[in-house]
């Protein structure tokens, strides 16, 4: 069963560290001003792709941003489908929420973002890094997609820079680039909340992978710490869970001090050099995602398909030893 809903867990005010916020700082800072309205948070969680999406809202003006969505889809068939999609319509409907955003953490490799059919149905602007035009640049080698296919981001409305602010209704929100799991990873700092993408997982479980096409397990070590250098007391929110092993319950919150205290790859103590060497070594067991190859095609085009082609039809292609 999913963990409790976030929005009855109550966080005490907490002071920011000077040396969490780097060049960033400023807009961290406002992000995390405690005095000002904390965000409500509703989790959607799919099982078949252990994927937490997040309606994140100010409860002042009950406007909303939509991270991580999922779009449904059957490999075996090519089918899709938007019943988790529509479970966050109903919910934004509801609630009576204007969304403002559509947030995307990263490129993710394990299930399509279901952002388009949610910004026809609610609205929003589509954002994701900058650096999502490495992953365009990589992967449209990796899928020989042509000149037809953009690597300038212009799929999403907006590229957030690492430092860059933007709000919800009043809540102050800032972006923080992590990469390492990807080149394009962020995280969303908003209110007293952080949500981290790929980055780490429950601190039972650990952290994201690094051996993608553009990964670097030191450059995530990095990223891990910049977050993990937020107060304590900071609501860290997860994009997915795989149920550690002796744990019978999924679950995407935490807190960054639970993190630092407790996490089995990355609790204070842990060097860069233990880590890449864990990091690496894990790698190498692991296998690739079920749906890495329909959901990269998918996420680097903004959750869009490619083109139809002649017939009508759209496709999506398979390279053969390429990965």
């Amino acid at each position: 069963m999913p963990s409790p809903d976030p929005l009855i867990i109550q966080t005490p005010a907490c002071p920011i560290r000077d040396r969490a916020l780097d060049q960033s700082g400023l807009v961290v800072a406002a992000a995390l001003d405690h005095t000002a309205a904390r965000p409500k948070v509703r989790a959607f969680f799919d099982e078949a792709t252990f994927t937490a999406s997040y309606v994140v809202q100010d409860p002042a003006t009950r406007r909303a941003a939509i991270i991580d969505s999922v779009l449904d889809y059957d490999a075996a068939s090519g089918r899709t489908s938007h019943s988790s999609a529509e479970a966050i319509v109903s919910f934004v409907e509801s609630e009576r929420l204007s969304v403002d955003w559509l947030l995307e953490t990263h490129v993710h490799a394990d299930h399509l973002s279901a952002a388009p059919w949610l910004q026809a149905r609610v609205g929003g602007t589509l954002a994701i890094g900058r650096a999502i035009t490495t992953v365009q640049e990589t992967f449209g080698k990796v899928f020989n997609v042509g000149t037809g296919f953009k690597r300038d981001g212009s799929q999403f409305d907006r590229l957030f820079d690492d430092g860059d602010s933007f709000a919800i209704g009043d809540l102050q929100a800032a972006v923080l680039h992590v990469p390492g799991h990807t080149p394009a990873d962020l995280a969303y700092v908003i209110g007293d909340a952080v949500f981290a993408g790929d980055t780490l997982f429950m601190p039972d479980y650990g952290t994201a992978r690094a051996d993608f096409p553009g990964g670097d397990a030191a450059m995530l070590y990095r990223s891990i710490r910049r977050l993990l250098e937020l107060p304590r007391q900071t609501r860290l929110f997860l994009c997915h869970d795989y149920k550690a092993p002796g744990r019978d319950t999924f679950a995407w919150e935490t807190t960054i001090g639970a993190q630092r205290d407790s996490n089995v790859h990355m609790h204070d103590g842990v060097t860069e050099a233990e880590f890449v060497a864990m990091r690496s070594a894990r790698d190498r067991t692991l296998g690739m995602p079920r749906l890495i190859l329909p959901s990269i095609q998918v996420n680097m085009r903004g959750g869009h398909f490619p083109e139809p082609e002649g017939n009508g039809v759209r496709y999506l292609k398979i390279p053969i030893d390429a990965l």
